[in-house]
């Protein structure tokens, strides 16, 4: 506490920086933003965009790199980051020069003020897709990973259409320390490559298909329902996926600095 009221009189916080270092949590209008929840469980807080106006994403994520000098937006559409770029240009305590990434596909947009240092694990994470509808929930979760500090390896498009296409890069599967395996349609991905590798995987259903079963539904019953061992997350649910592969990254790290 000490350190933060001086670094506090010395100008070098804010107040809503100090606010979040000594309470956890800073609160606007918009909501209130996560400060310590890197710091509590290696995890970024993620401000989604879904269903919030552009100026309530803005404002939240001001306040995210004002009190944690980064920002992570999840399904956030081009207005919501116009008005991020707007709110930052305008709130005290922000530098005028941070780093904006907007991935258009994975509707996710990171900020990183000057001289933010990313985490660096020693853990590597392969992010699978099925097919090519798989690519927005599996790049959320990517950049989640990138986020938390695991080294992240992108492998696309091996299906069981034609299973070929997965045997041939099996070894390269066998290398990384956690999957995450998204897959639409009927899902099978994830618990055909859970029983061929020693390596532990997350199926991330994706809502693509159509007909009975359509809307990832199909996907995320046969992942429940897999005979293999996988671990489950919610349709669509890149961002948690990706958390979850992050927090065993992390285990496997601090294993291998031990």
């Amino acid at each position: 506490m000490q350190e933060t009221l001086e670094a506090l009189a010395a100008g070098e916080l804010s107040v809503e920086a100090a606010h979040a270092r000594l309470r956890g949590y800073t609160t606007s209008e918009a909501g209130r933003f996560d400060a310590a929840r890197a710091s509590r469980t290696g995890v970024p807080e993620a401000i989604l965009g879904d269903r919030k106006r552009p100026a309530e994403i803005g404002e939240l994520a001001a306040l995210a790199v004002e009190t944690t000098d980064r920002a992570l937006v999840t399904r956030v559409e081009k207005a919501g980051v116009e008005a991020v770029r707007e709110a930052l240009a305008r709130h005290e305590g922000v530098a005028d020069d941070a780093e904006l990434a907007y991935d258009e596909r994975a509707r996710t947009l990171t900020v990183h003020a000057p001289g933010f240092e990313a985490p660096d694990l020693d853990a590597v994470v392969g992010i699978i897709t099925a097919g090519t509808a798989d690519a927005e929930p599996a790049g959320e979760a990517a950049i989640t990973l990138e986020e938390i500090g695991a080294t992240v390896e992108r492998v696309e498009d091996i299906g069981v259409a034609s299973l070929a296409r997965a045997l041939d890069v099996l070894p390269d599967l066998r290398e990384a320390d956690v999957l995450v395996v998204a897959a639409g349609r009927e899902g099978a991905l994830p618990t055909v490559l859970a029983g061929l590798l020693d390596v532990p995987v997350i199926a991330l259903p994706v809502a693509a298909g159509y007909g009975h079963g359509g809307a990832g539904e199909a996907a995320l019953a046969g992942a429940l329902q897999s005979c293999t061992p996988l671990v489950t997350v919610n349709i669509d649910a890149g961002f948690v996926a990706g958390a979850h592969a992050g927090q065993l990254a992390r285990t496997i790290d601090a294993a291998r600095s031990s």
